[in-house]
């Protein structure tokens, strides 16, 4: 064709690593009844030929690779002779056939300390520290949801100067999606403050049932736009505690324009959360997937 364009795609996952395997990629012209196929093996950046350019350079591109969820976006092909298209491919759960997490001793000093304060988690009673960590090591989505948020709050500075983790004092419960602590007052009244300087804002806890013998006290989230960390107070007789997760809000189909069906209600899968963390937000939780 006489306007012939090229497009240049680069191929990565949230590290930035060329994804290396095969992706099969078809670009429909959203006007014309032309579509373009490539099936080739990803190692780096890599070209496309035969589309059109503006002013009828509008295609949709899908790309469907082993590993990695499926993509799919509408680009526009400039008047130039090459446009540029970088994607970042979030891994597909389901593909993942191993995890590589840390060992005790190179968790950071905060969740350390954590953990060895810890010694009533629900299901693992009289274990803390490393002994806790290793008791959890049969349950991959366990552990990577404690990290995931470990890593979060580890980055969640208040107001005040202090990180949420080191606030907290003691962990009650582990799910692979959100944990429960004791915290101090204080946390919720930092978290309050940290209001005004746009780090937090108000949000509806009702779907956060609070424990036997405590009432709901406000529930907070930070004002990331994707991997929210949110912060559901509740206070009792003697302490407070909170149930503290990180809240997806769709983030895998916008971040990263995923096509995918999810079910209504469906709790986030912690590994969809660790690939927000870097793809999004740069924070490493410190474990790796094989696939």
């Amino acid at each position: 064709m006489a306007d012939e364009r090229l497009l240049r795609l680069d191929l990565v996952d949230v590290y930035g690593v060329p994804l290396n395997e095969r992706v099969e990629i078809i670009l429909r012209h959203q006007e014309l009844s032309e579509t373009v196929k490539v099936n080739r093996l990803v190692k780096g950046p890599f070209q496309i030929a035969g589309l059109r350019g503006a002013p009828q350079g509008r295609y949709r591109i899908d790309i469907d690779s082993p590993s990695y969820q499926y993509i799919s976006r509408f680009l526009n092909i400039g008047a130039s002779e090459t446009t540029r298209l970088d994607v970042t491919f979030p891994i597909d759960p389901r593909k993942i056939v191993a995890v590589n997490f840390p060992n005790y001793a190179q968790l950071s000093a905060e969740l350390k300390t954590l953990l060895e304060n810890s010694s009533s988690v629900k299901g693992f009673e009289g274990h803390n520290g490393k002994n806790l960590y290793d008791a959890i090591s049969k349950d991959d989505i366990r552990r990577a949801g404690l990290l995931n948020i470990a890593a979060k709050t580890q980055n969640t500075r208040l107001t005040g100067g202090m990180t949420v983790i080191s606030a907290i004092t003691e962990l009650t419960e582990l799910r692979g999606d959100r944990f429960y602590a004791i915290v101090p007052q204080q946390l919720r009244e930092d978290t309050k403050n940290s209001i005004a300087d746009d780090l937090f804002r108000e949000v509806s806890g009702s779907l956060h049932h609070p424990p036997d013998g405590y009432t709901h006290a406000g529930s907070y989230k930070t004002t990331d736009r994707y991997g929210n960390l949110q912060l559901t107070f509740f206070a009792g007789a003697e302490n407070w505690v909170a149930d503290i997760d990180i809240d997806d809000a769709a983030g895998i189909e916008h971040i990263f324009q995923v096509i995918r069906n999810t079910l209504p209600g469906q709790s986030t899968h912690p590994y969809d959360i660790h690939q927000i963390l870097l793809g999004y937000q740069r924070i490493d939780p410190g474990y790796s997937f094989e696939v």
